[in-house]
């Protein structure tokens, strides 16, 4: 995957980054017996996930791949097994 850059863009670490203090607060309301505090930090948990196909949508997410590109790691993946 280190190849690929998979998940290496500013949309998916902004996102996860996100999404994880989401989870750190909803973490330390659930211990703390407070429900709305929990689910405010499930709230922010899927604002990562809004925020991050948003930063996607603006092109900051990994760019699309072409046909060639594709049909070429293909020929490679299938030259590799022979």
């Amino acid at each position: 995957m280190a190849g690929s850059s998979h998940g290496h863009t500013p949309a998916a670490w902004t996102g996860v980054i996100i999404a994880f203090i989401g989870f750190c607060v909803a973490g330390v309301f659930m211990v703390a017996a407070n429900p709305a505090g929990f689910w405010a930090g499930i709230g922010v948990v899927l604002l990562g996930g809004v925020v991050g196909l948003a930063m996607k949508a603006a092109g900051l997410g990994m760019p699309k791949e072409s046909a060639e590109l594709t049909a070429a790691r293909a020929r490679a993946g299938q030259a590799q097994t022979s």
